[in-house]
C-alpha cells in the first residue's frame, strides 16, 4: 500500500494535470453577444485594415479639398452605419500615412471594393493599402458605444 504523502502527491500531480488540460471559460461568457458580433471561441474574428496614404493628387483650392473632406467623411459614415466599417481615424501627425479602417470584411478583395466608394480614393487624394487582420470581435460594437460618446456628429 502506498503512504499517504505518496498519496497526497499523486493527487497533486493529478490536480495540476487537470486544471493545465481543462480550458478556462470567462464567467461572464455571452454566447448570444459572442454570436451577434461573429465572434469565434477565442472572442476574436477576421477583418481588413486599410492604411491610408497620401495620393498623387494632393492638388485643388481650399474650397475643393474641403468638400472632398467632407464626401470622405460622409463616406466613412454611410460605412459605418451599413455595419461595413467599425473604427476609422487618422493619424495626427500629418505624415504620408493619414489614417486607418478597418472593415467587417474578411477578405481583402471586399474591401478594395469598399475603398472604391471613397471620393478621397476616387480623386486620388488617399490611396490605401489593405491587410488581413485577426482581432477582437468587441470592435463590432465601437460605433454603437462611440455615438454615446460623441456631443457633435461629423
Amino acid at each position: 500500500m502506498k503512504s499517504l504523502p505518496s498519496l497526497f502527491a499523486l493527487f497533486i500531480v493529478a490536480l495540476m494535470s487537470a486544471a493545465i488540460s481543462t480550458p478556462t471559460f470567462s464567467a461572464e461568457f455571452d454566447p448570444e453577444l459572442a454570436r451577434q458580433t461573429g465572434a469565434d471561441t477565442y472572442g476574436m474574428k477576421p477583418y481588413v485594415v486599410a492604411f491610408l496614404k497620401a495620393g498623387p493628387n494632393r492638388s485643388g483650392s481650399d474650397a475643393e479639398k474641403a468638400a472632398l473632406q467632407m464626401a470622405h467623411l460622409d463616406n466613412i459614415k454611410r460605412l459605418a452605419d451599413e455595419g461595413l466599417l467599425v473604427l476609422a481615424g487618422p493619424f495626427l501627425d500629418k505624415g504620408e500615412l493619414r489614417g486607418i479602417y478597418i472593415f467587417n470584411v474578411s477578405d481583402v478583395e471586399t474591401a478594395r471594393e469598399l475603398t472604391q466608394s471613397d471620393p478621397a480614393i476616387q480623386s486620388g487624394s488617399l490611396v490605401m493599402e489593405l491587410k488581413p487582420w485577426y482581432g477582437s470581435a468587441a470592435l463590432m460594437m465601437v460605433n454603437d458605444l462611440h455615438s454615446k460618446l460623441a456631443k457633435k456628429g461629423i
